[in-house]
C-alpha cells in the first residue's frame, strides 16, 4: 500500500487522520475530496484519501492544498451502491472502503468515513474493526432536526430483524451518543411504536418497554411517528427496519415540501416579493432540515470509528462527518458504550 503525501510544512505529527473514502458516493471523488479539504483547514484534522490515486490527484489539482495534512493511499478497486456486501468481502479486497477502513483497524487512522455503499460501509467495519464485546449488535444512529435541537434515531438500517436485548442496547448507544457528541444531560429515550400506551406496539416493542423500564436510562414510554421531530424526546429507538423507512419517508417529505413551496412562491408576483421579503428565513429553514450540517451517522457498537454519509453527500456533507468522526473519537465514544453498556447488561 503506497501512499502519496502533498507538502504539508509545520504540520503536528500527532494531528488526527482520517481514513476517507474517497470513491463512496453519487459524486466521487470531487465532493469527497473538496469535503475532506475543507476539513483539514477547519478542523485540525488530516484526511487520508483513499481510492483511485490517479482520479483523487485530478481532483486535488483543482484546489489550493499546499501546507494541507493531506495524504492520498491507492485502491484499485471501488465498490458500487448496487453491489452487495458478501460479493465486496469475496472479491474486493482492494476497494477504497476496505483499504480504508484497514488503515483503521492497523492504527494508521483513527476513523473512517464513507459516503459510499452502505452494507458494504457496515460489512468491512463488522469484519475489521469487530464489534464491542457486550454489543451483539452495531447500529447506525442518525440525527434528526426538532422543533427544540436535535434528536438521535438508532436504529437507520443495519439490522432489519432485531430481537428485544438488541433494541436495548440501541438505546443505551443512541444514549450515549446524544450525551457525548450532542451534550444532551440524561438524554430522553423513547420507543418509537403505534401508541403511547404501553400495551401498545408488537411482541418486540412490549418486551423492549419492559426492559427499558427497568432500567437506569431516562425512558420516557413509547413514542408515535408524529412525535419524531416534536423535540419530546432525544433518542427515538426501533429496529432498522421500522428506522429506515422513517428516515426515507421523512427525506422525501422534507423535500417534497421544498419543492411545494418554491412552486407556490413563484406561481405568483406576491410570492415573489414575499420570498425576497423573508429569503433569509428560508436559508435559516433550509440549513435547518438539511442533512449536510449533520454530516453523517455513526455505526455504533463497533470497536473504531465508522462514519457513514448520505450518498449524495455534498462538500459540506462531507467536511461535517469528518468533523462527527474527529468528535467521536476524542470523545471516546466507543469506550463509554463498552462500560455503560455492560454496566447497564448486568442489572437488566
Amino acid at each position: 500500500m503506497h501512499g502519496a503525501f502533498f507538502p504539508a510544512p509545520n504540520v503536528n505529527t500527532k494531528i488526527m487522520k482520517i481514513a476517507v473514502d474517497a470513491m463512496g458516493g453519487d459524486d466521487a471523488p470531487a465532493a469527497v475530496v473538496e469535503g475532506a479539504i475543507i476539513a483539514a483547514r477547519e478542523y485540525d484534522v488530516a484526511p487520508v484519501l483513499v481510492g483511485d490515486e490517479v482520479e483523487i490527484k485530478k481532483a486535488l489539482s483543482v484546489h489550493n492544498v499546499m501546507g494541507l495534512p493531506l495524504s492520498v493511499v491507492h485502491a484499485s478497486q471501488r465498490v458500487e451502491m448496487y453491489e452487495s456486501p458478501s460479493s465486496v468481502i469475496r472479491k474486493k479486497k482492494d476497494s477504497s472502503i476496505w483499504v480504508a477502513t484497514r488503515l483503521v483497524k492497523e492504527g494508521e487512522a483513527v476513523a473512517v468515513v464513507s459516503a459510499g455503499n452502505t452494507g458494504a460501509s457496515m460489512a468491512t467495519g463488522l469484519l475489521h474493526l469487530k464489534p464491542l464485546s457486550c454489543v451483539e449488535r452495531p447500529a447506525i444512529a442518525t440525527p434528526l432536526p426538532t422543533l427544540s435541537g436535535t434528536a438521535i434515531m438508532i436504529d437507520v438500517g443495519a439490522n432489519v430483524d432485531c430481537k428485544p436485548n438488541h433494541l436495548f442496547q440501541f438505546a443505551i448507544m443512541g444514549s450515549i451518543y446524544a450525551e457525548e457528541i450532542f451534550g444532551i444531560i440524561s438524554p430522553r429515550v423513547g420507543l418509537l411504536s403505534i401508541g403511547e400506551e404501553e400495551t401498545k406496539g408488537n411482541e418486540l416493542t412490549k418486551e423492549v418497554f419492559k426492559m427499558l423500564k427497568q432500567s437506569k436510562l431516562n425512558f420516557v414510554g413509547n413514542v408515535e411517528g408524529r412525535d419524531v421531530y416534536s423535540g419530546g424526546v432525544d433518542v427515538i429507538v426501533c429496529d432498522g427496519f421500522t428506522g429506515n423507512v422513517a428516515l426515507k419517508i421523512s427525506e422525501g417529505l422534507s423535500e417534497a415540501m421544498r419543492q411545494f413551496l418554491k412552486q407556490e412562491i413563484l406561481a405568483s408576483t406576491a410570492g415573489k416579493l414575499g420570498y425576497a421579503l423573508l429569503k433569509s428565513s428560508f436559508a435559516r429553514f433550509k440549513k435547518k432540515i438539511d442533512y449536510a450540517q449533520y454530516g453523517g451517522a455513526p455505526l455504533l457498537g463497533l470497536d473504531g470509528v465508522s462514519i457513514i454519509s448520505h450518498g449524495h453527500s455534498s462538500p459540506e456533507a462531507i467536511k461535517n462527518a469528518i468533523r462527527v468522526a474527529k468528535e467521536s473519537y476524542r470523545r471516546g465514544v466507543a469506550r463509554h458504550i463498552k462500560e455503560q453498556t455492560e454496566d447497564h447488561m448486568k442489572r437488566a
